[in-house]
């Protein structure tokens, strides 16, 4: 990028390339994600967006960029989100989050991005491990992730947002598991 240590969204909308940019520090994206990992993304789209089909407030995006700040801008894998209709990127804090953890990503999606989210107060993070077909579940309880368990097999439902939804996570995982 430069000598430049601070950069902003107006530097971001310039980049070439897949880039993130957090706390003012431009953080290149993981090179183009595995078969495995963007096929759990579009099921997992599916999946939400079936579940959330009759509620007319809420979208379900993947890799869709989120201003949070002039200094912030992250693309999660997936996104549940509600009342952003219209804008050319995400700017309110989305309902549901989902990380789908690489080698190269998980420092990232485990530490930086959870600490992120945490911070914006996203009512639910998931971190999703492809390799093990597992899902780790957080909650925001008063103020910071409570972890509601690791999914193998399970569903889950959502408590607390616009729209109703649950996730079979056997669904979910039932095309990527180990035969």
């Amino acid at each position: 990028m430069g000598a430049i240590d601070y950069y902003t969204y107006n530097d971001y909308a310039q980049w070439k390339g897949d880039w993130e940019l957090i706390g003012g520090e431009a953080v290149a994206m993981a090179p183009s994600p595995m078969v495995t990992h963007q096929a759990i993304a579009a099921e997992l789209i599916r999946l939400l967006g079936n579940e959330i089909e009759a509620c007319d407030a809420c979208l379900v995006l993947g890799e869709e960029d989120w201003k949070i700040d002039e200094a912030t801008v992250v693309r999660p894998d997936v996104v549940l989100t509600c009342n952003e209709k219209g804008q050319e990127h995400l700017t309110k804090t989305p309902e549901i989050v989902v990380e789908i953890v690489s080698r190269q990503s998980a420092r990232k999606d485990e530490q930086i991005k959870f600490a992120l989210y945490e911070a914006e107060k996203v009512p639910y993070y998931i971190l999703i491990y492809p390799n093990e077909t597992k899902a780790k579940i957080y909650r925001l309880i008063d103020g910071y992730f409570s972890k509601e368990g690791d999914f193998f097999d399970e569903e889950y439902t959502f408590e607390g947002l616009t729209c109703k939804a649950t996730i079979s996570f056997a669904r979910l995982f039932r095309k990527f598991r180990k035969r």
